[in-house]
């Protein structure tokens, strides 16, 4: 009866094996949805808080499912990371601590998904 089952598995094992990042991709998004959403409940600027809203929305619609193709989530999580970039400071501490651990999330997050290798592009031409 066991016979039928390693085969099965075996095939799940290199499914596994080519993409291991996922289940660390899918929790630092997580994350990332989590702290920004954390800002939501604070007396932050006006300003910031449109920007943190962009910004948990497009987290929030990576955080709900199963993670697209890494093209796409590397893109969006490119716009969560622009609209953060307008976000100088919120006048509120415990908001400005979820922000600095949602970038910290990102950029965790961009690494997973290869963006620590900066000049690969560049070599190519060369």
């Amino acid at each position: 009866m066991t016979g039928s089952d390693p085969d099965s598995d075996a095939d799940g094992d290199l499914e596994s094996d080519a993409e291991p990042d996922r289940g660390d991709l899918d929790r630092l998004v997580t994350t990332l949805h989590d702290r920004l959403a954390a800002t939501a409940t604070r007396p932050v600027r006006e300003d910031a808080s449109r920007w943190l809203g962009e910004a948990e929305a497009v987290a929030g619609d990576l955080a709900v499912g199963p993670l697209p193709d890494d093209e796409v989530v590397r893109t969006r999580l490119g716009h969560v990371e622009r609209l953060l970039s307008n976000v100088d400071g919120t006048e509120d501490e415990p908001a400005d601590e979820h922000v600095a651990s949602a970038r910290a999330a990102l950029a965790d997050a961009l690494a997973a998904l290869g963006g620590d290798d900066g000049g690969s592009d560049d070599d190519r031409t060369g």
